[in-house]
């Protein structure tokens, strides 16, 4: 099983392209420095408003990554062009692993 973190956050349309650009450089920061990171889906719900559904190998990491927040410049990038975060929530896979 993996702990999936669902975090629903609101993006200004007219930065869409740009969190899409900033997107790349985001996830290699995660896979390169996070413990734990298996994977990550973005979902665009409307104009403003996006899903960020990340699996994580434990709740552990999970954790961590939050404590840590956006301490590599893809991540800061990526984080910077979000208007607000909506909610976070955690919960747990019933496959083996997140993909």
């Amino acid at each position: 099983m993996a702990t999936v973190e669902i975090t629903r956050f609101r993006v200004p349309a007219e930065r869409a392209e740009a969190l899409l650009a900033a997107r790349p450089a985001m996830l290699r920061d995660f896979a390169a420095d996070r413990a734990g990171f298996l994977e990550a889906r973005l979902v665009r719900v409307s104009a403003d408003e996006w899903l960020d559904i990340v699996f994580w190998g434990s709740s552990e990491d999970f954790a961590e990554s939050r404590r840590r927040g956006a301490d590599r410049p893809g991540i800061q990038t990526f984080f910077s062009l979000i208007e607000s975060v909506v909610s976070v929530e955690e919960g747990t896979t019933t496959e083996a692993t997140g993909a």
